[in-house]
């Protein structure tokens, strides 16, 4: 789980989220599917249920505004009780979960809500959950955390002006989660 392939990993979900904003959950599912496998080393069994349980969770979490968040943190629960137990890691899925889904509350507020446009508090849930997750110090996870969450923008920028497939912002948000990612396997490394 700390071996990953960052330009792999970063390709699915830059994929996984263009499913996820067009709805064309069968391609997200096919992402999440690569995402779990890559990002998180489980068994095909395992990768199978894992992929099933975030899409599901991001099912739950994708209505505007009338989201299910608990529905959402179950399946996320459910995902890293399936890590922890593969990897026999001492995280707490609750925990794991509400850090998770707490991620995805700061950037759907920054998306809908903020005026100011200041990813700080987005770059911070996403950083307590890698440090959380990966056990790895919050300082040496936060660069990873700012690159992800600028790719966030340029995904939300993305969304904004229609969801087009051919648009170069694909490429910048596909860049910047592999950047992410290959900070993130730096940190997490050691």
């Amino acid at each position: 789980m700390r071996s990953f392939a960052p330009h792999r990993l970063g390709r699915l979900e830059c994929d996984a989220w263009v499913g996820y904003y067009r709805h064309e959950w069968g391609r997200a599912l096919q992402c999440f599917v690569g995402m779990v496998r890559e990002g998180f080393g489980m068994s095909w069994p395992r990768t199978m249920q894992g992929a099933y349980l975030v899409l599901r969770a991001n099912q739950l979490w994708a209505p505007y505004p009338d989201n299910d968040a608990a529905g959402a943190e179950e399946a996320m629960r459910r995902f890293y009780a399936l890590v922890a137990g593969q990897h026999h890691l001492g995280i707490d899925p609750v925990r794991a979960a509400r850090l998770e889904v707490a991620w995805w509350r700061v950037h759907r507020s920054l998306q809908r809500e903020t005026v100011d446009g200041s990813i700080e508090p987005l770059v911070d849930a996403v950083a307590a959950l890698y440090s959380y997750v990966y056990d790895t110090p919050l300082d040496s996870v936060r660069p990873a955390a700012q690159l992800r969450s600028e790719a966030m923008v340029v995904s939300d920028r993305w969304v904004t002006d229609g969801c087009d497939l051919g648009s170069p912002l694909l490429v910048d948000e596909l860049t910047l989660l592999v950047r992410s990612y290959a900070s993130l396997r730096a940190a997490v490394q050691g």
